[in-house]
């Protein structure tokens, strides 16, 4: 499951994951199952299109620079952000759509094909 080529498993509340889709799928899910990589997510998403600097990212957190560097590798890795290195510094922003496609997964699904609000 590679979110940065818009692949994605089945969801969830549909069908059942096959066992290559649910270690793609877990691999994914604990990369986000850190506070300090939701919050990292969290910061990089709300700047919507534009770009993050890890300069940006470092003075909110109470951690040295390389274990910041870890965990947006981790990030990276997983294919929820991408990164671009400009001189010094890195920049990094959401893969479009990644996050979006993991809430398809957990979306249950009306009769009529459309998902259903949440209560």
């Amino acid at each position: 499951m590679d979110l940065s080529e818009g692949v994605c498993c089945a969801p969830l509340v549909r069908q059942p994951l096959g066992e290559a889709e649910a270690a793609e799928l877990a691999r994914v899910l604990k990369a986000l199952a850190d506070p300090v990589r939701l919050r990292l997510i969290s910061l990089i998403g709300a700047r919507g299109a534009e770009e993050t600097c890890v300069c940006d990212l470092t003075g909110g957190f109470d951690l040295s620079a390389p274990t910041i560097s870890h965990h947006l590798k981790v990030l990276r890795e997983a294919g929820l952000i991408s990164s671009q290195r400009r001189g010094t510094w890195v920049y990094y922003r959401l893969v479009p759509g990644a996050l979006e496609r993991l809430a398809v997964l957990f979306t249950p699904q009306t009769a009529a094909g459309v998902a259903s609000a949440p209560a």
